[in-house]
């Protein structure tokens, strides 16, 4: 069972995107009726990021799907890095969605207006979060499950979309209460920083993926304790490295070990590594290149670096 409620198939990432983008279309349905009802420029932040979820989830939906093809000849190391443009596209989204709030809120911050039916909207604001935040519940545990970068950037922008929605919710509240009426301004600018922030992390992810970031400490602590198995006085590794490519991991290490070894047996130690290294850490391919114990290799040639 999946996340231990639901079948695993269930919550496949084209799933869960295609159930973002059925969610965003709700909710900014609701949030529009909640502006429209409203006339809040708070509320109106709030559905204009929901739009902004709905583009992001469906881009993502189709870099998930291009990313899943297997390797071909164009493509011989698959297409896993297309969900980091996911991320990516869906940060550019929020900053200009952060720019288009900042000006609304600026004109109304200096030309406040009442607000109406405070309750029905905030009323819809609720129902709406709650949806995004149920949803952000169980692509977070997915993304985990299927190391998916474009369902975390997702369940991390409605995540935002919540916490927006509870300071607007807050904001107008108070207009409500003390009757400053440019709160509600004060409120959506708020909103913009928040998810301007939120925009620039992912844009940051994403480019640390697209540049093959090192695998997280956690899991290159795994591959050194599995390595320390096989490590004996006529066997040592060396030379490790590891990148990641969306929901793919890679290391690459050297083996050395006796010369006089045959060729099969050398083999067949290095495929017991390999699969020792891939059973230890779910998704990784590991390329182990064998030498003998009086070699080194090295991989400081000035034309290296050219």
């Amino acid at each position: 069972m999946g996340l231990g409620l639901l079948p695993k198939h269930w919550l496949t990432p084209q799933r869960l995107l295609g159930a973002s983008v059925v969610v965003a279309v709700i909710t900014i349905a609701l949030k529009t009726l909640a502006w429209y009802i409203t006339d809040s420029v708070g509320l109106l932040s709030d559905a204009m990021e929901s739009l902004v979820n709905l583009a992001s989830a469906i881009f993502a939906l189709m870099m998930v799907t291009i990313a899943q093809r297997p390797a071909d000849e164009d493509h011989p190391y698959g297409h896993h890095k297309a969900e980091y443009f996911s991320s990516g596209f869906e940060g550019i989204l929020i900053i200009a969605a952060a720019m288009g709030i900042m000006w609304a809120a600026g004109h109304r911050l200096f030309d406040p207006q009442p607000l109406t039916q405070v309750g029905w909207g905030l009323a819809l604001s609720v129902v709406s979060s709650t949806l995004n935040g149920l949803l952000a519940w169980v692509m977070f545990r997915a993304a985990k499950e299927h190391r998916s970068m474009a369902l975390e950037a997702d369940a991390r922008h409605l995540v935002t979309d919540v916490w927006t929605s509870v300071g607007v919710v807050i904001g107008i509240g108070a207009v409500g209460l003390t009757g400053w009426l440019w709160l509600d301004a004060v409120v959506a600018i708020g909103v913009a920083i928040n998810i301007l922030r939120e925009g620039v992390h992912l844009m940051w992810r994403s480019s640390q993926g697209l540049m093959d970031e090192a695998l997280e400490p956690e899991v290159l602590q795994q591959i050194q304790t599995t390595l320390a198995e096989f490590e004996h006085h006529t066997i040592r590794f060396d030379h490790l490295s590891t990148r990641r490519s969306g929901q793919r991991r890679f290391v690459d290490l050297h083996m050395h070990m006796p010369a006089s070894w045959s060729l099969g047996r050398a083999a067949a130690v290095r495929a017991s590594v390999e699969q020792a290294l891939m059973s230890a850490v779910p998704g990784l391919r590991a390329t182990i290149q064998l030498l003998p114990n009086d070699v080194e290799a090295h991989f400081d040639d000035p034309r290296d670096l050219i």
